[in-house]
């Protein structure tokens, strides 16, 4: 009656799509949390007990889970609901929530805004997108949702001033050109501050978000190879660090409007017109 399939397992975050089939009646309980959650609700309506108290939940809102508190899940209807998990590492949760990663009681408000962000970072996990993208997706995710709670919570520790964001999206801008791989919570503990605030920063100050950026420089060195005659195009999407061939030609194609091989033909009829004719 209940499936998990985990979609994305790294860095701290789990995805999990969840699909219920319990028909109507009170659920089992004594169910336990297994770790720290947030889940958002797609589709249905179920009431959630813990601790002695009763949430009726669907789409507008999500909830959270901590580790092992019991739970008894309750439907009124027969169709079922499905959702989504988001499992957070403790101290990656700590850095979003103000220090403490225990999560609220009540359930979470969720804006159209937070529902498209949602939805745009499950179909990015079903479809294998980077794991970079991911992880920036999940955890400013993570943070809107917290901030419906308690704003004033969530925003502790963001770099005050616009000289103070800007000489931190510019830190980014330095690291990455040297070393594109690094990751947001690299990023973050190299530059002092915390992954969530570091996306939004970086987004406010250059309109795009670290993994675009990254995807961009990507694009910049590919460019260059096959500029400089690269053939092989399975050898250029592992030295670049794309997922594979594939993944590679998608953001080739996303950034440039055009596939590798038509760039590939494109700088070298430029070289040809340059040749002097006979």
């Amino acid at each position: 009656m209940l499936s998990a399939t985990t979609l994305h397992d790294e860095a701290g975050i789990e995805i999990c799509d969840v699909a219920c089939r319990h028909r109507r009646g009170r659920g089992l309980p004594g169910e336990q949390a297994g770790g720290y959650a947030l889940v958002f609700i797609r589709r249905g309506c179920f009431v959630r007990s813990s601790d002695g108290a009763q949430s009726v939940l669907d789409p507008t809102l999500a909830y959270c889970m901590n580790p092992g508190e019991e739970q008894r899940y309750d439907h009124p209807h027969d169709h079922g609901d499905d959702c989504t998990s988001l499992f957070i590492d403790p101290q990656l949760l700590a850095s979003v929530w103000g220090g403490d990663p225990a999560l609220p009681r009540e359930p979470l408000p969720t804006s159209p805004r937070i529902d498209i962000e949602h939805r745009q970072l499950l179909n990015a996990a079903r479809g294998h997108a980077d794991a970079h993208e991911l992880f920036e997706r999940a955890i400013v995710l993570s943070a809107s949702a917290l901030e419906q709670v308690e704003e004033r919570r969530v925003a502790a520790g963001r770099p005050a001033g616009t000289r103070a964001r800007r000489a931190v999206a510019d830190g980014v801008r330095e690291i990455l050109a040297e070393r594109p791989e690094r990751s947001l919570p690299e990023l973050a503990r190299e530059l002092s501050v915390s992954p969530h605030h570091l996306s939004r920063v970086f987004r406010a100050a250059t309109g795009h978000t670290i993994s675009r950026h990254r995807m961009r420089l990507r694009t910049r060195a590919a460019l260059d190879r096959l500029a400089d005659g690269e053939r092989s195009l399975a050898r250029l999407a592992t030295d670049l660090g794309f997922a594979d061939q594939s993944h590679m030609c998608r953001v080739l194609r996303k950034e440039t409007g055009s596939a590798p091989s038509t760039l590939r033909e494109i700088f070298f009829l430029e070289d040809d017109s340059r040749q002097p004719s006979a």
